[in-house]
């Protein structure tokens, strides 16, 4: 199920805008290079001696603090010393400093240390007659203490069987929000009981930190670089994920987002759309010549968490994993053929591509990576109200097709793939296996590895819902996915064969034989290693 705050707009999404609008506002206003207002920010930010969200003023700043740094992309201080928010950011300023990993973090003092996995029986027990969960639990863990059951935890194995079968739905299955959302099985306890990352096992999708309700895990961001190089006169160029329609409100007015950005401060806009239209046109090709002959099965690469979950694993079948370039970097490679000196930047709902740009092979093609909940905050600071913008007169892009558009929800590209194969061979079967969530990836990737999905094409997707339940998504996801659709109708071009960029496949495909050739433990990892600029 996709994150039920998503669209609400709760204090916990009030304070990670406000962060994202007082950093882009330093960054584009200071002008002595020192940055030391942002030492005072937690102090505006949360004024005043009294608590409004925890239960210490001091508490609630030290978390903003955090929170700061990170959205400089700057490494957390911690609580042990005494800490300056404003030191370390004379390296954060420059505009080709890539954030220190991890890239997911966890702010110790603000995690409520929930209780991990557990069933546990509420007071709506009626210590019935029948004692059904006593009668069903295999372990017999379940007794009855004044007439009401009692799960005795050290024998629970979490089978649920009890739960199920309660006519007062009395038992409650108890589960840490952002452990929960894992598909990774990457979060554990520390001896205080807070939350921890395996950073060997966590792919950076980000859906924890959409879920926490205490507002304790957060990513890093590149605001700061971002406007930094705007304001060193680079030539700057947004690349919009399709996913964008209706998160800065409105329902895909393109005449707007062109005028916002150039507000902003950028040279340019392009969708993302186009480049997943030549990553649907590769996927194809790929497909009819590999498809079984060479590899029982075919899944999608657009996806970077869905693909290194599975390569890492699934090593046996890594080759599997479609080869094709993600639409993020074709679409910077298409710009590079018309601006090899601008700065691009991603800005789209996720989490893992700022983790799939830190890579060696992608990083020279795209520059910085936003959010979408993070370049709102940069129109906040500028003061830019999206949807009364009069715009610049267009009305559309007028170059990514309907099924390009339509990566952006859970089905697209498996759609978008097999449009592009009937165009030229409408005989040919295709059959198409799809999977939402980590959890979900696994076991079609496990059924794939015995053999059930041979001849196929899978599509994986990390996010339930697909790229519009990202984790820097700002509204619901159900109304992201239907505004999406509607915009793709839009597009005069239905097939990403009929694409009039179609014919820069050649030339992107010149170095597609090596960009996505790294060991499937150097693509997960490297990212967790300080990167070269």
């Amino acid at each position: 199920m996709a994150d039920s705050m998503r669209g609400v707009y709760t204090s916990l999404a009030k304070i990670r805008r406000t962060v994202f609008r007082e950093v882009a506002r330093v960054a584009y206003e200071d002008s002595d290079g020192v940055y030391d207002e942002l030492d005072d920010l937690p102090y505006e930010i949360i004024s005043g001696d009294v608590a409004t969200y925890r239960e210490s003023v001091f508490l609630e700043r030290a978390i903003v603090g955090e929170r700061i740094r990170l959205a400089m992309g700057l490494p957390m201080q911690g609580a042990d010393r005494p800490a300056k928010i404003s030191e370390g950011t004379e390296q954060a300023a420059k505009p080709e400093t890539y954030y220190e990993p991890p890239l997911i973090n966890i702010i110790n003092f603000a995690c409520n240390a929930c209780a991990e996995e557990s069933y546990v029986v509420s007071n709506l027990c009626q210590g019935c007659l029948a004692h059904p969960c006593r009668e069903v639990c295999p372990k017999g863990a379940i007794t009855f203490v004044d007439k009401k059951a009692f799960i005795d935890q050290e024998k629970c194995i979490k089978c649920g069987r009890c739960m199920q079968v309660c006519p007062y739905t009395a038992i409650v299955h108890r589960e840490r929000p952002c452990a929960a959302a894992c598909g990774m099985h990457a979060i554990g306890s520390d001896e205080q009981g807070r939350a921890v990352i395996d950073y060997d096992k966590c792919v950076s999708c980000g859906q924890c930190l959409v879920s926490c309700p205490f507002g304790a895990i957060a990513d890093k961001s590149q605001i700061f670089q971002v406007i930094q190089a705007i304001r060193a006169g680079e030539e700057v160029i947004a690349a919009v994920a399709p996913a964008f329609v209706g998160q800065f409100g409105g329902r895909g007015n393109v005449d707007k987002l062109r005028e916002a950005f150039k507000l902003l401060g950028f040279s340019g806009v392009e969708e993302v759309a186009v480049g997943a239209d030549l990553c649907a046109v590769q996927e194809a090709g790929m497909f009819l010549d590999e498809v079984p002959e060479k590899i029982p099965f075919m899944a999608t690469s657009c996806c970077p968490a869905w693909t290194v979950m599975a390569k890492m694993e699934f090593p046996e079948q890594a080759e599997c994993v479609s080869m094709a370039l993600t639409p993020m970097v074709l679409t910077a490679r298409l710009i590079r053929e018309h601006h090899p000196k601008a700065k691009i930047v991603f800005v789209g709902p996720c989490s893992a591509k700022k983790l799939e740009a830190q890579r060696k092979s992608i990083k020279s093609e795209v520059d910085f990576v936003l959010t979408f909940e993070e370049m709102a905050g940069m129109m906040d600071a500028k003061g830019i109200e999206y949807t009364k913008l009069k715009g610049d007169g267009s009305t559309d892009f007028d170059v990514a097709s309907q099924d390009g558009r339509g990566f952006a929800v859970a089905g697209g590209v498996a759609k978008a793939v097999v449009d592009a194969i009937h165009k030229e061979h409408p005989d040919v079967e295709v059959k198409v296996e799809a999977a939402e969530g980590l959890e979900n990836c696994r076991k079609m990737m496990k059924q794939a590895a015995k053999g059930k999905f041979n001849g196929y094409l899978l599509e994986g997707m990390a996010c339930p819902g697909g790229c519009v339940a990202g984790a820097g998504t700002i509204q619901a996801v159900s109304k992201s996915a239907a505004q999406v659709r509607a915009y793709a109708k839009k597009s005069p071009h239905k097939l990403a064969t009929d694409n009039m960029y179609k014919s820069y496949i050649t030339v992107l495909e010149r170095a597609a034989d090596n960009a996505r050739q790294e060991d499937a433990v150097e693509e997960t990892f490297e990212a967790q290693h300080p990167i070269e600029s």
